[in-house]
C-alpha cells in the first residue's frame, strides 16, 4: 500500500508541476498554453544531446536546458500569441495547440520514435520509507514539485513581480494605465515557464524515456489535475496532480491497466459536475 502510494505521488508530481507551468502562463497572460507540456520534451532532449556530446555536469546541462526552454517560451509568446491578442474567439488556444505539434513533430523528425533513457538520474535505486519501497528518483520527483509550487506561489504573493502578473491578470489595461508593461509580464510568464519545464525534463525523463511524444503524455493529465484543482491556483496545481496521480495509479492497481485512463477521467467529470471551478479556484465578487 505505501509503495503504491509513493509512486502514485511521483506520476501525480509530474502532472503538478506541468500544471504549476500552464498556471504560470495563464495568470500572467490569461491565455492557456496547450503547448506547456511540450518544454518537459525539449528539456528531456536538450539534456539527451548535451549528455551524448559531452561528459557535462549535471548543473551545466539544466542551465543548457532553462536556456533553450526560455528561448522558445518566449519566441511562442512572441510569434504565436503577441499577435492575436484582442482579436477575440480564442485564437491563441489554436495557435498553442499548433506550437506544440510542431514541436512534437521536429523531435520526431530529429531523434525519432525510440524511446532513449537518460543516465544523469539514477532511477533503479531503491529505499525503504514508512514502510514501503520507494525509488530515489520518486522521491526528488515529489521534493521537486513541492518546492516549485511553494516557490512559485511565494514569488506570486511576496515580491513586486508578482503582484504585478496578479494585476495585469485582474484587469490588464488598468494594470498599463498604472505603469507596468504588460507585453513584458507576458513574454516573461512564457520565458519563465518554459525554463522551469525543460529543466524537469531531466527528471521525468529519468522515469518515463527521452521521447518526442512525451509532451503528449502529460499534456492531458497535466490539465485534469488542473481542472481538479482550480485554475490560477498553484495549490490547487499541487493538489489535484497528487490526487490524479493517486487515482491513476490504484485504479491500475485495482481494477486493471485499462481502466486508469477511464477512472481518471471519469474524475474530471465528477469534478465538474459537483466542483465547475475546481477546488482552490479563486472566486472573486464584482459589484454591477
Amino acid at each position: 500500500m505505501v509503495t503504491t502510494i509513493f509512486a502514485g505521488l511521483a506520476v501525480g508530481a509530474i502532472y503538478a508541476m506541468v500544471a504549476i507551468g500552464y498556471n504560470i502562463v495563464f495568470i500572467a497572460s490569461r491565455v492557456f498554453n496547450f503547448a506547456q507540456a511540450q518544454f518537459v520534451m525539449i528539456g528531456a532532449f536538450t539534456a539527451y544531446v548535451v549528455s551524448s556530446a559531452s561528459d557535462v555536469p549535471l548543473w551545466i546541462a539544466l542551465a543548457v536546458c532553462a536556456t533553450v526552454g526560455a528561448v522558445i517560451g518566449s519566441l511562442e509568446e512572441v510569434l504565436a500569441i503577441r499577435w492575436l491578442r484582442g482579436h477575440g474567439g480564442h485564437n491563441e488556444l489554436v495557435t498553442t495547440l499548433g506550437v506544440a505539434t510542431l514541436l512534437s513533430g521536429i523531435a520526431l523528425a530529429v531523434w525519432g520514435s525510440e524511446p532513449r533513457q537518460l543516465e544523469y538520474v539514477a532511477s533503479d535505486h531503491a529505499v525503504g520509507v514508512l514502510g514501503g519501497r520507494v525509488l530515489l528518483t520518486e522521491l526528488l520527483t515529489i521534493a521537486a514539485a513541492l518546492l516549485l509550487g511553494a516557490g512559485v506561489g511565494v514569488l506570486t504573493k511576496r515580491t513586486m513581480i508578482g503582484l504585478a502578473i496578479l494585476a495585469t491578470s485582474e484587469d490588464r489595461p488598468a494594470a498599463s494605465l498604472r505603469g507596468i508593461n504588460a507585453g513584458a509580464i507576458a513574454v516573461g510568464a512564457f520565458a519563465v515557464a518554459g525554463a522551469l519545464m525543460a529543466v524537469v525534463g531531466p527528471l521525468v525523463a529519468a522515469k518515463t524515456y527521452v521521447v518526442y511524444n512525451l509532451g503528449d503524455l502529460l499534456a492531458v493529465k497535466a490539465f485534469v489535475a488542473l481542472a481538479v484543482g482550480g485554475f490560477g491556483s498553484y495549490r490547487g496545481a499541487l493538489v489535484g496532480g497528487f490526487g490524479v496521480g493517486l487515482v491513476e495509479v490504484f485504479g491500475a492497481r485495482y481494477l486493471g491497466t485499462e481502466w486508469e485512463n477511464i477512472i481518471v477521467f471519469f474524475l474530471l467529470l465528477l469534478i465538474l459536475l459537483l466542483i465547475p471551478n475546481g477546488i482552490f479556484a479563486r472566486r472573486v465578487g464584482r459589484t454591477v
